[in-house]
């Protein structure tokens, strides 16, 4: 298995609009790559949450994946595993990897995702 086909579990909220229309338009562009992404909203998978030490609040802040081996990933790190799979994301997985962007897009994604639950209401 190549790390392109390797099984990921990615727990994202599937109450978000924006979070499932993201994840159509990855499965989309991925094609048969995407067959090895596993797509679990974490509203569903509390207890397995629990199990491998991820609140499901933290979930619900930012999106995890886990890999076959059980490695966990969080926020932009998980964002560049997945684009790293899809060739035309590649470059944009490699730039968002670099350390001072890195750094600059995580405290970015963390607040969008701050403003969005608050204006759902459902910031914990």
């Amino acid at each position: 298995m190549t790390a392109e086909t390797t099984l990921l579990y990615v727990y994202y909220d599937g109450a978000c609009p924006i979070c499932r229309r993201d994840r159509a338009r990855y499965e989309r562009w991925a094609g048969e790559t995407g067959k090895s992404v596993i797509w679990c909203d974490f509203n569903q998978y509390t207890e397995h949450l629990h199990s491998i030490d991820v609140d499901p609040d933290a979930a619900m802040m930012s999106l995890h994946v886990e890999d076959a081996s059980g490695q966990l990933y969080e926020g932009i790190e998980a964002y560049v595993l997945l684009m790293k799979r899809v060739p035309r994301l590649r470059p944009a997985a490699f730039f968002m990897a670099l350390p001072g962007v890195n750094g600059v897009l995580t405290k970015l994604y963390q607040r969008w995702v701050c403003r969005r639950l608050e204006r759902e209401g459902r910031l914990p």
